[in-house]
């Protein structure tokens, strides 16, 4: 079933959509009896490279969300670490409250980042609240007897926290070139039609029973890259496999391992 899944992300309607018109070219060619031997090269120019140029830079798009999520995880894992170790006494209620904290940090951004654009401001209000209330936890731990320089550092991880989250709110909120997508947009679609002729006339030297492969072949091919460009465009639509997955309950669950581990060592 997944196999099949991954499959039916690639080929879709689109993709028998623009197969029907290469085979309905290719045959109105061999009815009329209109062939040409068109260069291939023009496929290359108008599709192939508009696309695999979009591919690689949304998969860069994605990579660099990867990365500035992990700092998010890290920083928080930080904090939590600092709550729990530098300071003289062990609260439990500390830890839930900067528990609560992250986990509320986790979630609001992945409800903003799963929801269309149009909805970004507020769920940006959630985020920003919960960074809030990080640094007002900060704040707390100093009065607590937190070192002035431990205090420094634990403000670091918040701001770090902060930019890594603008970071990916800019890619969650701009595309890859719109026009340059549109541009491949429209080729894929004329492609196929023009080059009836081209392959009526390579059809020639093909049995009788593969006539049409050539044409579906090259639709599929299209459509493909395409489809895979564009469910790399949004890596947090949760739609295509490779998209990032913001597991906010697995996160505040490993901190609390971490709590029982470190607490059983102390022993």
């Amino acid at each position: 079933m997944y196999k099949i899944n991954s499959l039916l992300l690639i080929l879709n309607r689109k993709t028998a959509l623009i197969s029907l018109l290469a085979i309905a070219s290719t045959w109105a060619a061999l009815r009329f009896t209109v062939t040409a031997d068109f260069p291939l090269t023009l496929i290359s120019t108008a599709v192939v490279f508009p696309i695999v140029f979009s591919i690689g830079h949304a998969y860069k798009r994605r990579e660099n969300a990867l990365d500035d999520y992990g700092t998010i995880k890290a920083h928080g894992r930080a904090l939590y670490f600092a709550a729990r170790d530098w300071l003289p006494d062990q609260s439990p209620a500390r830890l839930r409250h900067v528990e609560c904290v992250l986990i509320d940090l986790m979630t609001s951004c992945r409800e903003m980042f799963k929801n269309p654009v149009s909805e970004m401001p507020e769920h940006e209000k959630r985020v920003y609240a919960a960074f809030s209330s990080l640094s007002v936890f900060v704040k707390r731990m100093r009065e607590e007897g937190l070192a002035s320089g431990e205090c420094s550092r634990c403000n670091q991880y918040v701001s770090k926290m902060i930019v890594s989250f603008e970071s990916i709110k800019h890619i969650y909120q701009y595309r890859t070139p719109r026009t340059l997508r549109a541009f491949s947009d429209f080729f894929i679609i004329i492609l196929p039609v023009l080059y009836g002729p081209y392959f009526a006339h390579e059809a020639a030297a093909y049995a009788q029973g593969l006539t049409y492969v050539m044409p579906v072949l090259f639709a599929v091919i299209q459509v493909g890259l395409d489809n895979i460009q564009h469910h790399l465009e949004d890596p947090f639509d949760q739609i295509g496999e490779d998209d990032v997955a913001i597991n906010a309950e697995k996160f505040v669950d490993l901190l609390s391992c971490g709590e029982n581990e470190g607490a059983r060592r102390a022993a």
